[in-house]
């Protein structure tokens, strides 16, 4: 451990590495973090730092990125009603547009998304610069539950509502649902209601792709006690105090 480290903890400063405190500034996230570092655009206390396990001291340190100084920003917290078609990520290597469209000349700091939606998925996201709150409803052992309408090109009767909830043997293992039902019947296909109180990647997809059934839309409608609501698809909101509170 450095002199500057063991220092910083005797004290009890809120020490962390030079990315981590970027990303709890609210200033990018800590893989952006560690691009500004290694091309020598971030200073700490006037002296240029390329070290990513440099230790700052959030109370203490004046850190600068490209010469403008990293002061913590206002805690965000917003939902977006995701449209299909757009990929939860800040920028794509394939050229693919991302959420990040639906914020342009929004004049907000650097937020992250609480989660994902894969590009044909529609729907209820949450966005934030809050990394502590952000992890917690992302953590596994949260058990947040999260509600999706999933229209599929099947008639689904008790049967198949059933082998859904029985849990699904994939590739990846066993996939499981917290419930399944029917939200509304139709002639060759229908609507479901699946709610998951985890959430593996392309989780409802890859159920009913193990049942040889086709996804044809994919919208989710809440998490936890936040409902998406009549939000205009493309539009977002900030969340109410009591929304931002009611994860924990």
């Amino acid at each position: 451990m450095s002199k500057r480290t063991t220092g910083a903890l005797k004290s009890g400063a809120q020490v962390n590495s030079l990315p981590r405190t970027l990303s709890k500034l609210g200033i990018c996230s800590r893989s952006g973090a560690i691009k500004f570092i290694t091309a020598g655009l971030v200073k700490v206390n006037g002296k240029t730092i390329t070290d990513i396990n440099y230790r700052t001291d959030l109370n203490k340190d004046k850190i600068s990125l490209e010469g403008i100084e990293a002061k913590k920003e206002e805690k965000i917290y917003l939902m977006l009603n995701k449209p299909r078609g757009l990929v939860t990520t800040a920028s794509d290597e394939k050229g693919r547009d991302t959420v990040y469209a639906c914020f342009n000349d929004s004049g907000l700091p650097y937020i992250f998304p609480v989660g994902r939606l894969d590009k044909a998925s529609e729907g209820l996201l949450l966005f934030t610069n809050d990394t502590a709150w952000g992890e917690k409803i992302t953590n596994p052992a949260s058990g947040i539950e999260k509600t999706y309408h999933v229209q599929v090109n099947s008639i689904a009767g008790e049967d198949l509502l059933k082998r859904i909830m029985a849990g699904v043997k994939t590739g990846g293992g066993i996939l499981n649902v917290k419930s399944a039902s029917l939200l509304r019947p139709g002639e060759k296909n229908c609507w479901l209601e699946i709610i998951l109180d985890e959430g593996k990647n392309r989780h409802i997809r890859k159920i009913f792709e193990s049942l040889g059934i086709q996804v044809l839309r994919l919208v989710r409608i809440k998490i936890g006690r936040v409902q998406l609501g009549s939000l205009a698809k493309g539009t977002y909101r900030s969340l109410t105090k009591e929304e931002i509170k009611s994860f924990f």
